[in-house]
């Protein structure tokens, strides 16, 4: 049986990824860095529900030790999802140094981390699936969101030159970037500024972890092997 890790699994989008990555008979690691307990609820909920052997582990994916930490204990990872991230809303002008450093370890060199600690398993079993969770800000730019942009840029960046070094080894790195989700990150916006995302989606509707989780699905599974280097958009025609 195949194994996934997905991180900042704990809630979220995340947490969608790890429910249908389990349905799909995969074991599955939950990665957390603070949501100790609704990572372990998650744990329960998924090796109760199906025949899967499901763990949790801490660690801030911005943190080299910790990452080796994390894919030691974990052994063998199939499919690799770098789902954490953070995200901040400032004008450009109001940028600290601390932010955007902190914008880059955590949605750039986490990405970075994982992804190294993660292929010289894949490499040597000459198969393995790294899915990246980028955002369509990184395709076209959000105001007020430069350092989240640029970061989620470079994710997309880093997707299409690793997948041209990797193919050969028989990996597949694509990444996801999903436009408006109903998460606890988008929780700040007002329900005005909500309404007149839904009605900028051609679809007319805003998007749900579920809608990620499902793409995701699709990326892990063998109906996508012969798909890498690519950026599915998930943003309901935002983005087009």
């Amino acid at each position: 049986m195949r194994t996934a890790l997905i991180t900042g699994s704990s809630r979220g989008i995340g947490k969608a990824i790890a429910k249908q990555l389990a349905k799909d008979g995969f074991n599955v690691i939950v990665n957390y860095t603070k949501s100790k307990d609704q990572a372990e609820k998650l744990v329960l909920e998924l090796n109760s529900a199906y025949n899967v052997d499901c763990t949790s582990v801490c660690a801030d994916v911005s943190e080299r030790e910790q990452v080796e930490k994390m894919f030691s204990e974990a052994g063998k990872v199939d499919i690799l999802v770098n789902n954490a991230g953070i995200a901040q809303q400032k004008l450009f002008t109001d940028i600290t140094e601390n932010d955007w450093d902190r914008m880059f370890a955590v949605d750039v060199k986490g990405v970075f981390n994982c992804c190294q600690c993660a292929l010289p398993y894949m490499i040597h079993q000459k198969s393995g699936k790294i899915i990246n969770i980028s955002s369509m800000w990184g395709q076209v730019g959000g105001s007020c969101e430069v350092h989240y942009s640029a970061a989620k840029a470079a994710v997309i960046g880093f997707t299409k030159a690793l997948a041209k070094e990797v193919g050969s080894s028989g990996i597949q790195v694509n990444c996801i970037a999903p436009g408006v989700i109903n998460t606890e990150m988008n929780s700040n916006l007002d329900e005005n500024t909500m309404e007149e995302l839904k009605e900028e989606t051609p679809l007319g509707v805003i998007g749900m972890p579920k809608d990620i989780a499902n793409a995701v699905s699709f990326l892990a599974s063998d109906k996508a092997d012969f798909i890498t280097g690519q950026i599915l958009g998930v943003n309901g025609g935002m983005i087009i």
